[in-house]
């Protein structure tokens, strides 16, 4: 029996934007198509497929954001990293209410991102 991920708090984009601009990381658990078409700026990169193999990676001295398309995928990454220890938060909607918030969005190569 898997246990359960333990409860994380759903924060708005504004919010989290703060926490980073503190110094909080911001993780995308987004897949590679979906970071390459647009991301926040100070994002890091690690699909969810990747999180539990490479946690080790993640800070463990400050908060950790997690984002994803809609909030659903980092949402479970932030209750599993959160079952881990680690000080974590989950972006309420996502990329699309980061978007919508009007916070900036960048592709891989730097030109204005969007959303997919």
């Amino acid at each position: 029996m898997t246990p359960e991920p333990t409860p994380v708090l759903d924060i708005e984009p504004a919010e989290a934007s703060r926490l980073v601009a503190g110094g909080a990381m911001l993780l995308d658990v987004r897949e590679d198509e979906e970071w390459n078409a647009g991301h926040a700026p100070e994002a890091v990169h690690l699909a969810m497929g990747q999180v539990s193999e490479r946690a080790g990676e993640l800070p463990t001295d400050r908060t950790v954001v997690c984002i994803c398309r809609v909030g659903g995928r980092s949402g479970a990454v932030a209750g599993a990293l959160a079952g881990a220890g680690y000080d974590v938060r989950n972006v309420a909607g996502g990329m699309l209410a980061w978007e919508l918030g009007g916070l900036a969005v960048v592709a891989a190569d730097g030109a204005a991102g969007r959303v997919v």
